[in-house]
């Protein structure tokens, strides 16, 4: 199933995407929002199937996208998770996750302006796999840890990269406001390969294709991920984790091709859609 929130009468709602529509959803036994849908497990999932003969159709391309999940328990990011980008960046392979934490206040919908801060000309872009967990846990085996994930989203960790330089930690540099692009839909992850391993990724720039590869050369993956966080924090229904990002970013390319007011920027992943945003500078 392919959910997603999304504005509509000056409300948030929740919907399913079948094709070019997006069919609103909602009963007694349904929650407002996707959280609630997360939360609710294998029961409220299939309360929402059953709803959606007789939900609304709107075209997608008719409606605002909302995030998908609002203010997520937690949201993090996994860095350096493909060779080429580690070795890009002038790091070595890691054995270890390298793992950062975003807010959610830099975190935007679908459709929304990315903000390039009047501080900093260094505006990347970053094409992620995000993992939404569905039941949480601690201490969670490689083994059961698919049996946690309810989904997959889109993200683009839009960072500022001097900012990000300037200290050993990531903090400063990942959560500008109006850096984070999220969704627009996740995708359960029964519509996808085990992991959502072997799936296309890319980013395009005003159209060029800046980033192209495939979530089979992820280093660590979605498994080995979960496995990891849950050693030292519980997860949480409704978590999202970003899974890295490939090669090809604007800050290995020579010179530098820093995003700017007037691009729009694209990620895709093979199976779950089109992650779309403007840029704009700050005011």
């Amino acid at each position: 199933m392919r959910l997603m929130m999304f504005e509509d009468g000056g409300a948030v709602k929740l919907g399913v995407v079948e094709n070019d529509e997006v069919i609103t959803v909602s009963g007694d036994s349904i929650p407002a929002d996707l959280l609630g849908v997360i939360e609710g497990g294998q029961s409220v999932l299939v309360a929402v199937q059953g709803a959606i003969a007789g939900g609304t159709r709107k075209k997608l391309a008719d409606v605002k996208p909302a995030l998908p999940i609002a203010r997520p328990p937690k949201m993090i990011c996994i860095g350096l998770n493909y060779a080429l980008h580690a070795k890009e960046g002038g790091h070595d392979i890691p054995t270890y996750p390298s793992v950062f934490l975003r807010m959610t206040s830099s975190l935007i919908a679908a459709g929304a302006n990315v903000i390039r801060p009047n501080v900093s000309e260094q505006l990347d872009y970053e094409c992620e796999l995000a993992i939404v967990i569905g039941k949480g846990g601690r201490h969670i085996s490689e083994a059961d840890a698919l049996d946690h994930v309810f989904g997959y989203t889109l993200f683009n960790d839009v960072s500022v990269r001097d900012f990000q330089r300037k200290t050993a930690q990531w903090t400063p540099g990942k959560n500008f406001d109006g850096t984070g692009p999220l969704g627009p839909v996740v995708v359960t992850a029964d519509e996808l390969a085990p992991g959502a391993s072997g799936l296309r990724i890319t980013t395009r720039v005003n159209g060029n294709t800046m980033q192209d590869s495939n979530t089979s050369d992820m280093i660590f993956s979605t498994q080995r991920i979960v496995a990891v966080l849950s050693e030292f924090m519980t997860l949480e229904p409704g978590d999202i984790i970003a899974t890295g990002t490939p090669s090809g970013v604007a800050h290995a390319r020579k010179p530098p091709a820093w995003m700017k007011a007037g691009d729009v920027v694209e990620v895709e992943v093979e199976g779950i859609g089109v992650l779309r945003n403007p840029v704009v500078d700050e005011v």
